[in-house]
């Protein structure tokens, strides 16, 4: 799980960041609101942790910004216990949960083992789109000018690449986010699954295609 921690006050970020290092997690750090913001709209995170209080840009301008963009991210915002305000504001822009500072190191690993779980079982949208292309995910249809019923894993391949539209995706991580480690396969079926896909789109007649090369990184884009 790979995580973005958006926190200035380096002491405590660095604490935090082994924290989490130490459960397991890949943390990536910022120490203000605009290197967050240049980090989250060019990586992919399955968690961001933003402080309200930060130079440059505040966490409520980053997460309004990611917000804005179409960022579906789990945000966990770091607030004083006197930001009631801030907090109000951040849920109504999209914040997902709250961590009041000053934070327990053991608290913070826990409430995000926690969360992780809930990520993990969390109901999923129905439709997602980019372009031409609608992906109902329930009914595993991809659609366009044509539609058509996609295996299970497909759906999924499909899911992961449309909520990181535009981003380059290695691999690896699809690998880990689309298979289980129940699955008796291995990272060689990612590019299996996107040649089913590139064809799948073509026979829909999308105006969005799958970037990429075996092995390498993959880009969901529209043409």
């Amino acid at each position: 799980m790979r995580i973005l921690l958006a926190e200035d006050e380096i002491a405590l970020s660095r604490a935090y960041a082994t924290a989490l290092e130490m459960q397991g997690y890949e943390v990536k750090q910022a120490f203000d609101g605009e290197r967050a913001l240049e980090l989250a709209n060019s990586e992919i995170f399955d968690m961001i942790i933003l402080d309200i209080m930060m130079p440059k840009r505040s966490g409520l301008e980053v997460l309004k910004e990611l917000r804005a963009s179409g960022n579906t991210t789990y945000v966990i915002m770091l607030t004083a216990m006197s930001e009631v305000d801030d907090k109000i504001s951040g849920l109504d822009m999209g914040a997902d949960e709250y961590l009041t500072k000053p934070i327990l190191l053991k608290e913070l690993v826990a409430r995000i083992r926690s969360l992780e779980r809930r990520i993990d079982t969390s109901f999923n949208e129905n439709v997602l789109t980019f372009g031409s292309v609608k992906l109902n995910v329930a009914e595993q249809e991809l659609s366009a000018k044509n539609s058509i019923i996609l295996a299970g894993k497909e759906t999924k391949l499909m899911e992961v690449l449309m909520k990181n539209k535009n981003k380059k995706l290695s691999t690896e991580y699809i690998y880990n986010h689309v298979w289980s480690k129940d699955d008796e396969c291995d990272a060689g079926y990612v590019w299996i699954y996107i040649s089913y896909l590139k064809q799948k789109l073509k026979a829909i007649n999308a105006n969005i295609e799958i970037m990429g090369e075996e092995n390498r990184e993959f880009e969901l884009v529209e043409v």
